[in-house]
């Protein structure tokens, strides 16, 4: 046991638990740091007096001097402090007075726990959504003319027949808004009813206890109404109705704070237990000291001691001298019903409702695994820590007892920091004195869980409540749910506005004409009418000038709008209904969730898409190693395939030979694996490892060298990590395994395949078995990994009494610490492998150790336990005292692992990259994870320049802000000289119009710290200009924040179309930043797809969406607006014509039942049956051709000067509309048999009536592309329909002046004279321009569609018809480039080394030279030859295992003679000659660069980190290691 002062003991045994060094997995942000550890002592020489006890207005202890802040932002609590404020929370304790208002009621109020991302509420709704409808300009406008037809002066006709287009518009949108907006509602209410164990019975002094206002009190008592009503409706046809909220129940939990033992029933609520205290729970991550004597002898003075004695002090909360009531029970309570300092307790699995501190959990060293797929999109757990004085709360009755101050910083969005000090009052035993001393501990992020996270492999844990709702770092990242408008409606008030300017115009003319007219005393019309209505021209002419704007108020169509409705939500439908976006699996089609901007997703020009679940399935499978200089493992990965395509290999034929192969090698290499060992945890299915060569090494048939290299090596993987076991019951049983990072899990999982089966982890060590044997090895210390590190350790006590220790973690940091001088010959071989390995897609991890004499261990681990004690920097002491042990390491070999893509991945982005589509990735993973699957997808390729923009923190707090904006500004400079560009405004305006692709030579990878300062005001329009240069842009570990600013970057920076695409509730803010956001429904929630515009279900489904229906919707409602106010100009211009020979009187020329038929039934049906079906090309040419969306993305399809030259060609056809008939019926000398000539007005208006709407029918049929026989029904049904409704009307009296029209009309010939005339003249400049047009400068449209009518696309359109059916073909077996099914992928095996492949000719196999960048070009000076050394050291337990025949005693000599002459294995090795024949000759500039860990690069690292390499130095500077090339992202290149 370890010794009260931190020291270990005098022996290493079985006696040793083991110890976990935890810091932090993130770095701090600026000026963080340093307050971020709080000093855990009390006064030491003198004690605070109730007098002395003055509280700032922040809530911070001003009797403790030597405490900081804990928060660096904090602003006063005053009268006014809200939950935007620092807020200091009391348990067990008064509210202070200074915090109390006049009536005794806390000052400070905290936001509810209820969410609401709903934009509505039930009362809210009906002005809300007027409020929003009436935004836009033209129901405005169309509101105005209601009101002034009420006013019969003016010349309405109708007021309540008036308003009906405008109430079924608002009332259409306001339907459509309600549905999308309940779907929210729904989600939110489930959200808030979630139970939770809340403590009851415990007095919360932080808030008011009944705080409900009386609007609240009457929501409430409507929704308890409204739910009994139709909970009550509901149980009349339901036997057993559910109660709405059955989980609020009385009875609380049982569980270990709940169960009653015989002493605590004999007296419930009056017997102080100190059974809190006496249990033994561990305190820290070290041992807890011994426990001190009795009669231990009164210390010294010294401060030095008095220290050490406050660092081994056990912290307890627990007051055991306060009585307690018993009543407090955690019970079920909904999320909603939360508030600031509660205490909850969490179960096993239970998602977190609100931001919580940590006090303590169901394990003894206050440990617990947390799922933060909803913060990072990371589904691996991570650790998180109760706070130490916290612990020995076990039970209700401890939290009763409790008595202590939280001090916390404001609430405030970053994820990975949190600043705040737990304070408390505790007797000392060494103190003589009675009155308690007073106690600080820092709380940090790792002592918290925050909202949206799950709790895994943990039974419990308890903790206090310090931050709710929207105050809660998730929904401070979610932002507010947007009110999105298509880009096309936006302009389009544009629009509308001119066309009230041309109106304005024509009323106006109107006006001034009708009220000149009515001035003139000398004409006819002062003799023949009985005065003018305003009885003077002036007031004549104004009432002329509003009867006018009734009249042409077509010119704003509000049909335009209810058309536009019925477009977008038929749209909506057929995106829904297309089966080619059903993902079966999960029964998920594409749902539109916003059914308005389906014409957006045609314009689309920069895609945002998180990586981990939307680009790949967070599957990690082990696919390959290299052991001890021998490659193993055969797969054929997506990147693999990619760079074979670019090659012009038919990667369709080679993925089908290739999966021939590893399904043989997969037989093969299972036979041998139970030849070996009949291994019960061995399931076909689960093995992704497939190297039937590796099986026939570990059988010895390659000698025993290899033999136990492989052996030791996957003993290395089952001791070196922190993964938990579960055993599945079954027969055969089953093990599956947990772990903080999905790589680790692959990784011991394989160890499992191969007979080294990690069964549990205790204390004492982990519980392995070993080839059918159980053995138990003793884990001294587990360093675990962070993000600086790059790596982590174990430290083994083996069964023969060594102890080793294990290391795995990047190449390059790996490489650099080895030992100098050693293993040239395996450190260059396996830095080949790995290199191809990365190559490949794969993610490299190297495997290391190192063996410890006892005095080394014992240095070890008394300076870890000092260092893990420590009150200050104890993570950085933490990090040297590990960088110590971690050096002059033996290497054991590497490994490979796959990051699924999702089906299809790679060639979607393909795809959408041909249609000039940028997409960037935003993850918060980190970056060599982001770039390995970068060139998995096709994002990245061996001929891009990587740029690294990388701003490194200081860790010291040394940096100030403008020292980061000068170091970002200075790489920012360098990187636009590589354009020739200095990122003036000049060049935003150039970078605004132009929509071209960037070349594919550029890419660029930066990190969230880097990006702060990169958006800051000063350089945003840089980092702009350079990431437009870029063909692809990788964002890595930004905060969904940062996601959302990115998105908001480019939105408006560029003026360009947005989607952003995303799975999880990290990407929800991004998601409603997008113009249009894109949610995968899936494994990672719902909050993604509730926020977002369109849910799907894979990926891969993107490609239709965007290219297909995107691209359709765009074209077709731009030429449907078109189209719509031609239309309307036609008709409104004739009847302005008409008003020349009338005195501009405001007349009718056309009956009334006309005006309201026009838009209603003679012209919309075409126009709207053009905006829904229209095509121009199939969706088969539209994938096969996605060029053709590059006019979307220039917005060519909906153009200014498009909308005029409509307007022009509309005024042009009225005139010929009006004025041919006019002729027509002048030179008609006929009267009709009552008397009317048909010269009258109404009949005149017949003659063009006709005609008119001929011509606009035609029109609209030459404009549309797909000529089917739905589109010419509809126009022949509108051509014929104003025959049928001028015959039937004018047969009846009701038509009065119009009765008998139809006879009269049709009867002369003039009028079919002039109904064929008019059509021809009006139609024949559109027919000669589009003629010349399509002849002489065709679009690219109008090219595809004669090539597919050539039939050059019939292959395209037979393949498309054979994907209804299951496929065979690409990569694994389903289609081209991509991966269908994960069962196949983890299918894929290998050959046995001996067996011809039908791939590799081992006859004509070529020996490929190495290229510039794997050939070794400055090697290991000093080398003794020795590769091998260790294998002279096999664990006693895999000596026992040889082989019979082979020889046990070996001496020492022999056996390093041997590993010097390490023999070469000569076989067929398929997987790795394909990606041999698959590099280029000479490699381009990307392996060579300072961004990639090429075999050449790690050849080049130094040991720098050898005891001989650096001597006296203490620590390690991590800057330096990068600059010397360490790092495969460093920015140094030139070695």
């Amino acid at each position: 046991m370890a010794s009260p002062d931190g020291g270990a003991g005098d022996s290493l045994g079985a006696e040793l638990s083991m110890q976990r060094s935890r810091w932090a997995t993130r770095k701090l942000t600026v000026k963080s740091s340093s307050l971020k550890r709080l000093s855990l002592r009390g006064r030491l020489h003198h004690k605070s007096t109730p007098d002395e006890k003055k509280r700032a207005s922040g809530g911070t202890d001003v009797s403790q001097p030597a405490d900081p802040a804990p928060t660096d932002n904090a602003s006063d609590v005053g009268e006014n402090g809200g939950s935007g404020a620092a807020r200091t929370l009391f348990f067990g304790l008064p509210l202070p007075r200074e915090l109390q208002d006049d009536d005794g009621r806390p000052i400070q109020q905290y936001t509810r726990n209820k969410i609401r991302t709903a934009k509505y509420t039930p009362l809210s709704f009906v002005p809300k959504n007027l409020w929003f409808q009436f935004h836009n300009i033209a129901n405005i406008f169309f509101l105005f003319l209601v009101i002034l037809v009420i006013f019969p002066i003016f010349g309405g006709v109708n007021p309540g027949l008036n308003a009906v287009p405008l109430i079924f518009i608002i009332f259409v949108t306001a339907v459509k808004d309600a549905i999308e907006d309940y779907r929210r509602t729904v989600l939110d209410n489930e959200l808030n009813n979630a139970p939770v164990h809340r403590l009851l019975g415990f007095e919360n002094v932080n808030v008011e206890e009944v705080n409900v206002s009386g609007w609240r009190r009457f929501k409430k008592a409507n929704s308890r109404f409204f739910g009994k009503l139709w909970h009550a409706v509901e149980g009349l046809w339901k036997k057993d109705a559910t109660p709405h909220r059955g989980f609020v129940s009385a009875d609380p939990r049982m569980s270990i704070e709940t169960r009653t033992t015989p002493w605590e029933a004999n007296s419930p609520g009056s017997r102080q237990s100190v059974l809190s205290t006496q249990e033994d729970i561990q305190m820290t991550p070290v041992p807890s000291p011994l426990p001190q004597e009795p009669g231990m002898p009164s210390i010294s003075s010294a401060l030095e001691n008095e220290v050490a004695r406050f660092q081994n002090l056990k912290g307890n909360l627990v007051n055991q001298e306060v009585p307690i009531s018993g009543k407090a029970r955690f019970h079920k309570e909904a999320w909603k019903s939360l508030v600031v300092g509660d205490f909850v307790r969490i179960y096993n699995d239970d998602e977190l409702p609100a931001d919580i501190i940590i006090l303590a959990t169901s394990d003894p060293d206050g440990s617990c695994y947390v799922e933060t797929k909803n913060l990072d999109g990371e589904t691996n757990l991570k650790v998180r820590s109760a706070l130490r004085c916290g612990r020995t709360l076990k039970h209700a009755r401890d939290c009763e007892r409790s008595q202590f101050i939280i001090e916390s910083e404001p609430p405030q969005p970053n994820l990975y920091k949190y600043n705040g000090a737990i304070k408390w009052r505790q007797r000392v035993p060494w103190d003589v004195k009675p009155e308690p001393r007073e106690m600080s501990e820092p709380i940090s992020i790792d002592n918290m869980l925050l909202r949206g996270c799950n709790l895994r492999n943990t039974e419990w844990a308890l903790g206090v409540v310090v931050f709710t709702g929207h105050d809660t770092k998730i929904m401070m990242n979610a932002g507010i749910t947007p009110s999105k408008r298509a880009r096309i409606a936006r302009e389009l008030n544009f629009n509308v506005i001119c066309n009230f300017g041309i109106l304005l115009i024509m009323c106006l003319i109107t006006a001034l004409a009708n009220g000149v007219a009515w001035a003139k005393t000398d004409a006819s019309l002062s003799w023949f009418e009985y005065g003018s209505i305003g009885g003077t021209p002036g007031l004549t002419g104004f009432i002329t000038f509003w009867a006018a704007v009734i009249v042409f108020q077509n010119l704003v169509p509000i049909s335009l709008y209810i058309s536009l409705e019925i477009v977008r939500t038929a749209q909506a439908f057929f995106i829904y209904s297309d089966v080619g976006m059903y993902y079966e699996a999960i029964d998920q089609p594409c749902i539109p969730k916003s059914w308005n901007i389906s014409d957006d997703v045609g314009q689309i020009e920069y895609i945002f898409s998180d990586k981990t679940g939307t680009l790949t399935q967070n599957v990690m499978e082990f696919k390959k190693a290299t052991i001890n200089g021998q490659p193993y493992g055969e797969a054929y990965t997506e990147a693999q395939a990619g760079m074979n395509k670019r090659m012009g290999v038919d990667v369709e034929q080679e993925g089908k030979a290739v999966r021939a192969e590893i399904a043989k090698a997969k037989v093969r290499a299972l036979r041998g694996l139970r030849q070996l060992h009949e291994n019960p945890y061995l399931h076909d299915e689960d093995m992704t490892f497939i190297a039937p060569d590796f099986v026939d090494d570990l059988a010895g048939k390659n000698g025993p060298d290899q033999k136990q290299a492989n052996e030791h090596f996957m003993l290395t993987l089952a001791l070196c990590h922190t993964v938990i076991s579960e055993k599945q019951p079954g027969d055969p049983p089953k093990v599956i395994f947990k772990a903080q990072s999905p790589d680790e899990a692959a990784l011991v999982a394989t160890a499992r395949d191969m007979g080294f089966t990690v069964l549990g982890s205790t204390d004492g060590g982990i519980h392995l078995n070993v080839m059918g044997v159980d053995r138990q090895y003793t884990v001294l210390n587990t360093i675990e990994f962070n993000s600086s590190r790059k790596r982590m350790s174990a430290i083994v006590k083996m069964p023969d009494g060594r102890i080793l220790l294990f290391c795995k973690g990047a190449d390059s940091v790996i490489y650099a610490r080895l030992k100098k001088g050693e293993q040239h010959e395996l450190r260059r071989e396996t830095a080949q492998h790995l290199e191809m390995f990365a190559i490949e897609g794969l993610r490299t991890l190297c495997i290391a150790e190192k063996e410890l004499s006892e005095e080394e261990y014992m240095e070890f681990r008394k300076e870890h336990d000092l260092a893990a004690t420590a009150l200050e920097n104890r993570e950085e002491k933490l990090e040297e005292v590990a960088d110590k042990i971690e050096r002059d390491l033996t290497l054991l070999g590497g490994t490979a692992i796959e990051d699924r893509l999702q089906d299809g991945v790679p060639d979607t982005i393909a795809l959408l990259g041909d249609a000039g589509i940028k997409l960037w990735v935003l993850t918060g993973d980190k970056v060599e994870t982001a770039i390995n699957i970068g060139f998995s997808c096709n994002l990245l390729n061996n001929d891009m320049d990587l740029l690294r923009l990388q701003v490194n923190e200081d860790e010291g707090s040394m940096t100030t802000e403008e020292e980061y904006l000068a170091l970002a500004e200075q790489q920012l400079d360098t990187f636009l000289a590589k354009f020739h560009m200095t990122g003036s405004d000049d060049e935003l305006k150039k970078a605004r119009k132009d929509h071209e692709p960037p070349a594919n030579t550029h890419a660029l990878v930066i990190d969230g710290f880097t990006i702060r300062w990169v958006l800051s005001d000063g350089l945003k329009q840089k980092f702009l200009l350079l990431c437009k240069q870029c063909k692809s842009v990788l964002c890595c570990r930004v905060s969904p924040a940062q996601k959302a600013a990115v998105v908001a970057m480019v939105k408006t920076g560029l003026d360009v179309m947005t989607l952003s695409i995303g799975d999880g509730a990290n990407d929800v803010a991004m998601i409603q930043e997008a113009d249009v956001g894109v949610g995968i429904a899936g494994v990672e929630g719902r909050q993604a797809v509730m926020s977002s515009d369109y849910a799907i279900g894979q990926f891969r489904f993107l490609q239709r969406l965007v290219l297909v229906h995107g691209r359709w919707s765009y074209r077709r409602l731009a030429e449907s607006i078109s189209n719509f106010f031609y239309k309307n100009m036609v008709w409104t211009w004739a009847i302005f014509w008409y008003q020349i020979f009338c005195d501009f009187d405001i007349a009718y020329i056309f009956e009334y039942t006309y005006i309201l038929m026009f838009n209603l039934f003679f012209t919309s049906v075409p126009v709207i049956l053009m905006g829904v079906l229209d095509q121009d090309v199939s969706d088969t040419v539209s994938l096969e051709v996605p060029q053709l969306y590059r006019r979307g993305i220039e917005r060519k399809e909906w153009t200014q000067t498009k909308f005029w030259l409509y307007m022009a060609d509309g005024i042009y056809q009225s005139a010929a509309s009006f004025f041919i008939p006019f002729i027509f019926v002048a030179l008609t000398a006929t009267a009709a048999g009552n008397g009317l000539d048909i010269a009258e007005r109404t009949r005149l208006g017949c003659y063009i009536a006709h005609p008119a709407v001929f011509t606009i029918n035609a029109y609209i049929l030459i404009n549309t592309y797909r000529w089917d026989w739905l589109m010419l029904l509809a126009i022949a049904l509108s051509d014929v329909f104003i025959f049928f409704w001028t015959g039937v009307y004018t047969s009846f009296t009701y038509a009065a002046t119009f009765y008998e029209a139809a006879p009269q009309i049709y009867q002369e010939l003039t009028f079919w004279m002039c109904l064929l005339v008019t059509p021809m003249i009006c139609l024949l400049p559109r027919l000669v321009v589009k003629s010349m047009q399509k002849q002489r400068f065709p679009y690219d449209v109008d090219i595809i569609r004669e090539q597919a009518k050539r039939g050059d696309f019939a292959n395209a359109d037979a393949a498309a018809a054979a994907a209804a059916s299951p496929q065979t073909s690409g990569v694994d077996g389903t289609s081209l480039g991509s991966s269908r099914s994960s069962g196949m992928m983890s299918g894929r095996s290998k050959k046995s080394k001996h067996a011809q492949y039908a791939s590799v000719d081992e006859d004509k196999r070529p020996i490929y030279p190495p290229s510039i960048a794997t050939h070794n070009t400055r090697t290991q000076n000093g080398s003794d030859g020795t590769n091998y050394i260790m294998q002279s050291r096999a664990s006693a337990e895999l000596q026992q295992q040889q082989q019979p025949g082979q020889e046990d005693d070996i001496a020492e000599g022999e056996e390093v003679g041997r590993a010097a002459s390490r023999p070469s294995i000569d076989r067929a090795r398929p997987s790795y000659d394909r990606i041999r024949r698959s590099m280029d000759r000479v490699r381009p500039s990307f392996e060579q660069s300072n961004d990639f860990t090429s075999a050449a690069r790690l050849s080049r690292i130094e040991s720098t980190h050898s005891a001989q390499g650096l001597p006296g130095q203490r620590r390690f500077n991590l800057t330096t290691v990068r600059k010397r090339g360490l790092s495969a992202f460093s920015k140094q290149s030139m070695d």
